[in-house]
């Protein structure tokens, strides 16, 4: 379940999220960086400009739509202890894309476990009734099974989580590193993550 960070000490909070955007921060001499994966393949990642990280503000699903601003709030939102929400948005999102009914039901049973049942791992806030109606229809899952809880979970970060992160000291650090250190090759958030992120969202 979501811990609300401001009902953290605030030395505590601050330390947090500094901690985590320092963990992120990246340093390179060129505007792309090539890493190779386990297999030996190589993945070329760009960082974004200035005026794209300034879309994210514009707009809830522009940030969504971009796989580094996406990153960038996944790790906000991890720093908040409130990562379930975009981890059950994302889940969906894939879910929506399988064809095999097989496997539908299958990645139906694997979303209700992590994140739907009680004391489930990434438990998310939805009312007794949709979870009730969840059980019922993973029986025979369909592509619409999660789209209650999924459009409950997206109001809620984008009236609550998205207006913090936009508000937040950490998009303020990512935008003014955005801004001044371009030409260093800064960027915070891990190649790593963006790419594994940016791979749900195909």
């Amino acid at each position: 379940m979501c811990k609300v960070f401001s009902s953290l000490p605030l030395s505590s909070s601050i330390k947090d999220w500094k901690t985590r955007l320092s963990y992120f921060l990246q340093n390179s001499s060129t505007s792309t960086k090539t890493k190779s994966n386990k297999k030996g393949k190589q993945h070329s990642y760009i960082r974004p400009s200035p005026e794209e990280a300034q879309l994210w503000s514009e707009a809830f699903d522009e940030l969504l739509a971009n796989k580094y601003g996406l990153a960038a709030f996944r790790a906000f939102l991890k720093s908040e202890f409130c990562e379930e929400n975009i981890d059950f948005w994302l889940a969906c999102e894939d879910f929506k894309k399988i064809k095999s009914p097989q496997k539908l039901t299958s990645k139906a049973k694997k979303i209700y476990s992590d994140f739907i049942e009680k004391e489930a791992p990434k438990e998310i806030n939805i009312d007794f009734q949709t979870k009730n109606m969840i059980a019922q229809n993973i029986q025979e899952a369909t592509h619409t099974c999660f789209n209650a809880a999924q459009k409950r979970v997206y109001s809620l970060m984008e009236n609550n989580a998205y207006p913090r992160f936009l508000e937040s000291e950490f998009y303020q650090e990512l935008c003014k590193n955005l801004g001044e250190g371009a030409r260093k090759g800064c960027w915070p958030i891990s190649s790593d993550e963006a790419f594994s992120i940016s791979k749900q969202c195909r």
